[in-house]
This record gives C-alpha cells, sequence and structure tokens, in this order.
C-alpha cells in the first residue's frame, strides 16, 4: 500500500517546498487497461502550482491542454506550458518515431515526468496513464485537497489492436449532445479511439440533412409511448403526428449539423474517431415516414415508437430515385465526418417488398441476379462504389456479405466467429463484436433493469480474447479490433445508458489494447474496484454487478448441492437456509449439499457491495432423474443437458443460452412422455416455460397433462389454457396442474405451441417437469 511520511524544511533545488515521503507498492499503480509492462521505483513525483507541461510538437497540443484543463478543475493551479524545460518540477513531452503507432514511454522521477510518444495518440493515452496515476480527486469538477502524487514508474505502452470502440444507438432512444460529449471523454480516458455513432434507424433519423429537412422533421419524432415496454408498444399510424389539435405527445431529437461538427471535433482532439452509422435498405422506415415514395410501395407509414420485426419496409432497390437520396446524404455526411470509415448497417432486410416490386425485378432482370440476395449485394457494392470514389471506406454488418463483396469493405461481424471466418478467407478486414453486446444483461435479470436479453457479465467479457483459439495467425492479420455495442431499445435515459456501460467498458478497454499475456482477472478486479471510487468523484452511475451473489444447482449422479459465487475472487459470501432471517446469515465455504427442499438468501459482505440479496428455491420431486421420452426430439441448437434435461432439479434463468433449456422451434405440439418407473402417486405436475419474445419464444397456448399405469390407457387429469399475449420483458412461469391423486407410472405431457401476433414461428423453452 503506498505510505505517506511527513518531512519538513525545504528542498533548494528550484525551490520546490518538501512533500510527503511516499512509498508505492505495485498493488497502488491503477491503470485501466493494464499497460504493456510497467515498473514502480522510490518516491514519487508531486504536482503543484509549479509544475511546467512542456512540449514543442503542436500535435500534442491538444492532449497537453486537455491534461492542464483536468489537473485546473480538480487543483484551481493553471499550468504553465512552455516549449523549454525548467531544471526541475515539470511534465515534458517528446516525440518518439521508434515507438509502435500510438505508443508511449512514461518516466516519472522524483523531479520531472518525461513522456516519449509516437504520435498524437501516443501523447494523449500517456497523459491519460498520468491522470489515473494521480489520486481519483483529480477527476473533481471543482478545486479539491488532495495528496498530487504521482508514483516513480517507468512504463511502457502501445495497443493491441487498432480498432477500439463503443458504439452508441441514439436512434432507439435519444442521449443529448452534451451526455455524447462526456462520453467521449470517458472513452478517451480508457484510450478508446472509435466512437461508432448509430444516427439512424427504424424508430428515429438523428442528424439534419440540409437536402432533405424532412428527414428531421418527421423522421425524428415518434408518438411517446415511453410509459410502455419496447416489445409491448403499438404501431403508429402515418397521421398520428400531423394533426396539432390532437395534442398528441411526441418522443425524439436530432442533432443539427452544428452539433455533430461539435462532436467531431470533440472527439478528434481526443483522438477518437467518430464513424457514423447511416443504416441502408433496412431499418429506416424512419425516412420512408418522411418520404415514402423511396420505398417499393409508396404508402406512408408513421415512424415506430417501439419493436418493429420482420423489417419490410424498405428503401426500393429498383429506383434511381433512391440512390440518388442516398448520395445526396451521404455526401452531407462524408462533409461532416472527416472518418476513413462510413457505415452503412445492410443488416436484418427482410425482401417481401422487393420479390414483388416491379422496379427491383426489373432491375434483377437487367444485371441478372438471380434472386433478391443478390439484389442486396447490388444495392451494397454501388454504395461501396460510390464511398470508395469519395476516397472513404464502406463498413457494414456481416449481412453485407450476402450475395458477395467487395474487398476492401469492412465486415463489422456479429453472427458468430463463424460468418467472420468467411469474411476474412475473402479478404475483408473484419471487427469482432459478436461477443460484446453491452445491451445485455450483466447481473441476474431479477435484480436489473430491464436489457436486452442474453447474459455478459464482466468476467465473460474480460476473458473474450476476439477469437484467438479459433483463427490462424494469417486470419488474425485481418482483425482490426472490436467494440462493445450498447443498444438502446430499453436504455431511455443517460443514467441507464452509464449503468450498462461501466464497468464493462473497462473489460472491453482492456482486451482490444492489452496484450493476453498481461491480462490478469485478479488484478483486473482490484484495479476496477478502485477505478469505482474515481467514477464516484465523477458521479457516474455504474453497475454493482459483479457484487451479486450467482447461484448454480449441481446434480452429480443424483448428488444435489447448491454453489455460490460472486466475480469478486476476494467477496465474502453469506449465506441463510430456510426461514432463517438472513441477519443470522452464515459464511459460505464450499458447496452446500442438499437434500430437500431449500430455500436460500445469499449476499456479499462489506466493501463496495450492492445491496442485492439473492434468493432462490431448489425443489425436490418424484419425477427426479426420471426418463424422458421427446415427440418430437427437441432442436439441436437447444439441447440442454440432454435427455436429462427436464428431471434434473436444475432450473433454466431468464438467459436462454444458460444451457438449462429445451427448445423447439414452429412444431404445434410437443409430447414429453415421462417413465416414472414404478406405480407413483400422482396429484401434482408443473411445467417450467419461458416467455421472451424479443428472441421469438412464447409460452405454450395449452397444456395438457395424462396418467398410465400400464404406458396403454391414458387418462387425462388436467389441462390449463394460456392466451398468447404480448410481453415486453422476459418471464418464466410454471404451469401448475393440480388433480385427485392417481396411481401412475407414466406421464404424458401435451403442450401447444403458440402463434405469433406477428407472424413466424414461435420458439417453445422448457426447463423442468415437476412431479408431486
Amino acid at each position: 500500500m503506498k505510505r505517506l511520511l511527513l518531512i519538513a524544511g525545504v528542498l533548494l533545488m528550484g525551490c520546490q517546498t518538501a512533500q510527503k515521503e511516499v512509498h508505492f507498492s505495485e498493488n497502488d499503480i491503477v491503470i485501466i487497461p493494464q499497460p504493456q509492462s510497467v515498473s514502480v521505483g522510490e518516491g514519487g513525483f508531486w504536482l503543484d502550482d509549479k509544475t511546467t507541461l512542456v512540449y514543442k510538437d503542436s500535435s500534442f497540443g491538444d492532449a497537453a491542454t486537455h491534461f492542464r484543463a483536468r489537473v485546473q478543475k480538480a487543483t484551481g493551479w493553471a499550468m504553465e506550458i512552455t516549449q523549454e524545460a525548467p531544471k526541475t518540477n515539470y511534465i515534458e513531452i517528446v516525440r518518439d518515431t521508434s515507438l509502435p503507432a500510438e505508443g508511449y514511454k512514461l518516466v516519472s522521477s522524483t523531479d520531472k515526468v518525461m513522456i516519449s510518444a509516437a504520435d498524437r495518440n501516443g501523447a494523449e493515452y500517456a497523459l491519460q496513464t498520468l491522470r489515473q496515476l494521480l489520486p481519483k480527486e483529480i477527476e473533481s469538477a471543482t478545486p479539491v485537497k488532495a495528496d498530487w502524487v504521482v508514483p516513480v514508474i517507468t512504463i511502457n505502452d502501445a495497443p493491441e489492436y487498432a480498432w477500439r470502440g463503443l458504439m452508441l444507438d441514439v436512434s432507439r432512444h435519444f442521449f443529448p449532445k452534451e451526455y455524447i460529449l462526456e462520453t467521449l471523454d470517458r472513452m478517451a480516458m480508457l484510450k478508446l479511439n472509435t466512437f461508432h455513432f448509430h444516427l439512424v434507424d427504424n424508430e428515429g433519423w438523428r442528424i439534419e440533412i440540409k437536402k432533405y429537412p424532412k428527414l428531421t422533421q418527421v423522421g425524428a419524432w415518434r408518438v411517446d409511448q415511453e410509459d410502455k415496454l419496447w416489445d409491448e408498444r403499438t404501431p403508429n399510424a402515418a397521421d398520428a403526428l400531423a394533426d396539432p389539435a390532437k395534442n398528441t405527445k411526441k418522443y425524439g431529437g436530432y442533432y443539427t449539423q452544428e452539433d455533430i461538427k461539435e462532436i467531431v471535433a470533440y472527439a478528434a482532439a481526443r483522438g477518437i474517431t467518430v464513424v457514423p452509422e447511416i443504416e441502408m435498405p433496412a431499418h429506416a422506415m424512419s425516412a420512408v415516414a418522411a418520404y415514402p415514395e423511396l420505398s417499393c410501395h409508396k404508402r406512408p407509414i408513421g415512424v415506430p415508437s417501439g419493436a418493429v420485426w420482420p423489417i419490410t419496409d424498405i428503401y426500393c432497390a429498383g429506383q434511381e430515385e433512391t440512390f440518388a437520396f442516398l448520395e445526396d446524404v451521404l455526401t452531407e455526411v462524408m462533409a461532416l465526418f472527416p472518418s476513413k470509415y462510413i457505415h452503412v448497417g445492410g443488416d436484418e432486410a427482410t425482401h417481401t417488398e422487393w420479390e414483388k416490386c416491379s422496379k427491383c425485378q426489373k432491375r434483377m432482370k437487367d444485371h441478372h441476379l438471380a434472386n433478391v440476395h443478390e439484389l442486396q449485394s447490388y444495392f451494397i457494392k454501388r454504395m461501396d462504389s460510390f464511398l470508395t470514389s469519395k476516397g472513404r471506406v464502406l463498413v457494414g454488418w456481416d449481412e453485407i456479405m450476402d450475395g458477395g463483396l467487395a474487398n476492401n469493405a469492412v465486415v463489422m461481424n456479429w453472427r458468430g466467429i463463424d460468418v467472420g471466418k468467411k469474411a476474412l478467407a475473402q479478404g475483408n478486414p473484419v471487427v469482432l463484436t459478436s461477443d460484446c453486446y453491452i445491451d445485455q444483461y450483466q447481473g441476474l435479470p431479477d435484480y436489473e433493469p430491464i436489457a436486452n436479453g442474453g447474459f455478459l457479465p464482466l468476467k465473460k467479457l474480460y476473458h473474450y480474447n476476439l477469437e484467438k483459439e479459433k483463427l490462424t495467425a494469417e486470419e488474425r492479420k485481418g482483425v482490426l479490433g472490436s467494440q462493445a455495442n450498447l443498444w438502446a431499445e430499453h436504455v431511455g435515459s443517460t443514467k441507464h445508458s452509464e449503468y450498462m456501460i461501466f464497468p464493462r467498458l473497462f473489460a472491453l478497454s482492456e482486451i482490444v489494447w492489452t496484450a493476453d499475456k498481461q491480462k490478469n482477472w485478479d488484478s483486473f478486479v482490484r484495479r476496477v474496484e478502485a477505478f469505482m471510487e474515481r467514477l464516484d468523484v465523477k458521479g457516474v452511475n455504474y453497475a454493482r454487478s459483479i457484487y451479486q451473489v450467482v447461484p448454480t444447482v449441481v446434480n452429480e449422479g443424483g448428488n444435489i448441492s447448491l454453489k455460490l459465487e460472486s466475480e469478486v475472487p476476494t467477496a465474502q459470501i453469506l449465506y441463510a437456509l430456510n426461514g432463517t432471517d438472513i441477519a443470522a446469515a452464515e459464511k459460505y465455504t464450499a458447496a452446500i449439499t442438499l437434500t430437500q427442499t431449500t430455500e436460500y438468501k445469499a449476499f456479499v459482505s462489506g466493501g463496495k457491495v450492492s445491496n442485492t440479496v439473492t434468493t432462490g428455491k431448489v425443489t425436490f420431486h418424484k419425477a427426479i432423474g426420471k426418463p424422458v421420452n421427446y415427440t418430437p426430439t427437441y432442436h439441436r441448437s437447444y439441447q440442454g443437458q440432454g435427455e436429462g434435461t427436464l428431471t434434473n432439479v436444475i432450473r433454466g434463468t431468464k438467459n436462454f443460452h444458460d444451457g438449462q433449456w429445451l427448445g423447439w422451434l414452429g412444431m404445434d405440439t410437443i409430447t414429453l412422455a415421462l417413465d416414472m418407473e414404478e406405480l407413483t402417486e400422482v396429484s401434482e405436475v408443473r411445467v417450467g416455460a419461458m416467455d421472451c419474445q424479443s428472441a421469438g419464444i412464447f409460452y405454450p397456448t395449452k397444456v395438457v397433462v395424462l396418467v398410465s399405469a400400464d404406458g396403454k390407457q391414458f387418462k387425462k387429469v388436467g389441462n390449463i389454457a394460456e392466451p398468447c399475449e404480448i410481453r415486453g420483458k422476459t418471464t418464466l412461469k410454471d404451469f401448475v396442474l393440480q388433480f385427485d391423486t392417481e396411481k401412475a407410472r407414466y406421464i404424458k405431457i401435451v403442450l401447444t405451441n403458440a402463434v405469433p401476433p406477428k407472424g413466424g414461428d414461435a420458439w417453445l423453452f422448457i426447463d423442468e417437469v415437476l412431479v408431486f
């Protein structure tokens, strides 16, 4: 631990007032992302009101100015900036072209800090490291007292990957310019250099295009349904906001071109490239609402307030007017964004309208396109040619590969590494994002704000290594890097956005900056915990989900136990069983053996913990370990733990990828046949199911239970009907069927699958069948 010893007197050299003697250990060094190498010396460099900032290279000006401003806010001192170093008490930045791109070397002694930087970004990152070496109070917005000292230290550092990013979706929910600027500051602190700005989607057009004013007059606004869950919102009529007399409340907003210029300049001054995303040919209902003539059907539509699936209101690929419009839009976009990369989306287009549009069919015939997938390829290649002619590079989600793709386009891989490998095999550079979706839950869903489903805790994200084990050395050369993606369907406020971003952005920054050999989970958690205090000073609403207790029920050959874990290795877990009061909880030291139905409560004690108490119940029943026959067999993608999944005591969670669910897709009925192996008194059957409609999973609409003593003659003993209703969040439910006691060996459960209200096939997910 850092130690401070007060020493009186005056240091004659430079007349610098004597400061406290300090000693630092390696555990005192809290830098995220972890540098390549760190060597801690004895003593420290004290920052005071006489400290000078020195540099000659004008490209370092922004980084130096921002560091000076940060110091002035927190200390009240206005550091002098000069080109010539004094004898002592200064921070100097020099250029060293022998260093790797964006790399730096920082050497602090008791009288100065010397920084060598490869380039402008190297200087930025060195000063961000220096910022992190200073006490957490450096983040204060007003002057405060602190020991403004950094350790004597030598740091050599450079990034592992060139693309280190964060994507914010401002279409589904609009965030003010000021929040974007705050986010850019936080990205720079973590040495991220790419801000992916998702400006256009069905639910809102967020950038002013002067040639097409209705894009923001109409496309930026929708009926306010913020009181409803995203997936429960209803469609809007085309004229829903047209009549002022109706006084319909609206939701929306957009960035003026002046706003965009400010954001881009602010980012550039911090070494961050802003990559705009203008979606096409789908995810563009906001544009079609403003200009219906851009679609195949030409019908007026409303800007949707919530979920849309499938996405059929897309740009018409058969008319030249569409391409003229998009080239005009991109021309204005390119004038605002100097980025080499322009993102065009390209994902999730349903081509229903193209298949029946005479203009699209003519385009396919004229260009010898075999199907609508090749028409989409034509669409993307045409936009690629336009961007290439302007000296830019097209970026798109990995659907842009369908039907063929130009080699210079960058593929943003989100559908798994197998798709990414195809892009790499074609010679396309790739940004890997499949496992970096921070719109997913980071803690147990029952204790978290609503998210997009899935489960991406801090530890899982930290151990993502950009698929190195699945790529050859040659393939890895084509990987530009990665980014965290925050889709905002369920993220309606800046506080919620911060909660989803932090601390997971710490993990993202380290996996794209730090070499694998330098990464260590225990070290990272220690640094995250310390960094939380820095976020407290900044007033950031970060998640404390790492302190939640995660329960796991284990069945080893019929021996049932309960494991309790936290992501924090040093966490002290306390637990109480059944009726024991939580105040009398005991320390968890090993898996708890269970022999009967047990309720539990558990939490992490002390430190910077959350106030979450994890609760649950492990239910024993008569069918544990009994064989089940399935007609039809469950889907190969959701096989749970195999044939024994439904009688293994272990319940599924709201994460349907947790390996405890069996899934069936598009089957009208599913029959589960249990063999109790002997005549058994039965009076109740429960069937555990999931409803997660954003993923196409629905409760069964009917559950029927039949019993038999001989397996030939079955008697119906109960049934439940469940209406197929729209639900906006994931829910779990046990369908409970009680009946007069029967002696039976065989139990047959017939499940009727739902018919989704919006069309398509439904998934049916079952985790356990309980018999009493």
